[in-house]
């Protein structure tokens, strides 16, 4: 059994040097594969041993990620769709090929190309990351293209339908979410994260933990703190000394979850009758399109949003007709 796997293996790094080498002379090389190996007693291993790898090389990448400072939520999607990939190819890392990642990706009829693109950037960076720490020696994904996505325009509230959202708060803490997730634009895991002792009321800003854990300072306007204090002055009232600006019901206090701001937000929103779907990331577009609206620079709206890059802030963005014709009033004569 050996002598066939030391045969098989020769006979695959003959191949291999030929392909990385093109002008190798492969009779020379073969016959110093053989010398080396006879040094060794070679196990080809079993397809069961090889399926087990994909699993630990999993754990290697997300645990390089998070020494990187990515959140436990991106770490989370992130393995949850290696993990998905894994069970559908059912092989090794290092026997994944281009065409098992096209079959994946095109597994799905329901899917749309933002949730292929979404995939197609989880394997890429994953097998980017595996040629750089040399367990493997070429990306399945290089070839692979990313989807033409749909240009969908942001559905941010215009300033009245923020008006109703505002009206139909019935407490002060859904006001004062209202509020804070109008007035910073805020992702919602960031405000989740927002404690009371950030809070610099002087000068109306606190400072919040982003993607990448980058910290951002970012800042309430007068509604946002008027109410964010009554809701706190509320808080004050029970006795609730959780850290959190945003804290549970309940005892013991605690941290509210994203999932228990969501619920909030869709209670309020469904107090309102308006055929768009107002949720959390509605309010960050929202902020983004009165911003432009109201004049502020690019450059300002990107670090107020945490963007690294100016174009991502781009799509958060919707010129309204009004102001598009009041430019091109001012600036094409």
């Amino acid at each position: 059994m050996a002598a066939n796997d030391t045969a098989r293996l020769l006979m695959e790094l003959e191949t291999m040097a030929s392909t990385l080498v093109s002008d190798a002379d492969v009779v020379k090389l073969k016959l110093r594969f053989e010398e080396v190996a006879n040094n060794y007693t070679v196990n080809r291993r079993t397809v069961e041993e090889m399926e087990n790898d994909f699993a630990e090389k999993i754990d290697y990448y997300l645990n390089a990620l998070r020494l990187e400072g990515y959140s436990e939520q991106t770490l989370y999607g992130n393995r949850l769709d290696l993990n998905k990939f894994s069970q559908y190819v059912n092989k090794a890392v290092v026997q994944v090929n281009t065409a098992d990642v096209r079959s994946y990706l095109a597994s799905r009829p329901d899917w749309s190309n933002g949730t292929v693109a979404k995939k197609l950037s989880t394997l890429k960076a994953f097998y980017k990351w595996m040629v750089a720490e040399e367990f493997v020696l070429r990306d399945p994904t290089a070839k692979i293209r990313t989807p033409k996505q749909e240009k969908r325009l942001p559905k941010a509230m215009s300033q009245n339908e923020l008006e109703m959202i505002r009206d139909a708060c019935e407490n002060s803490k859904e006001r004062a979410l209202v509020e804070v997730f109008y007035s910073t634009g805020c992702r919602i895991s960031e405000l989740a994260g927002m404690t009371k002792a950030s809070i610099d009321w002087r000068n109306g800003s606190l400072s919040v933990i982003g993607k990448g854990n980058k910290e951002r300072v970012v800042y309430l306007n007068g509604k946002a703190i008027f109410y964010l204090k009554k809701y706190l002055e509320d808080r004050a009232e029970e006795e609730d000394d959780c850290e959190y600006l945003f804290a549970t019901t309940l005892r013991p206090y605690r941290k509210m979850s994203n999932a228990a701001i969501r619920k909030i937000i869709n209670k309020v929103a469904s107090r309102v009758e308006t055929s768009k779907k107002v949720t959390p990331h509605v309010f960050r577009h929202s902020m983004a399109t009165i911003a432009i609206d109201n004049g502020i620079e690019l450059g300002d709206l990107q670090q107020l949003l945490g963007h690294s890059n100016p174009s991502t802030t781009l799509r958060y963005v919707i010129v309204s007709e009004e102001r598009k014709k009041n430019a091109h009033k001012r600036y094409v004569q």
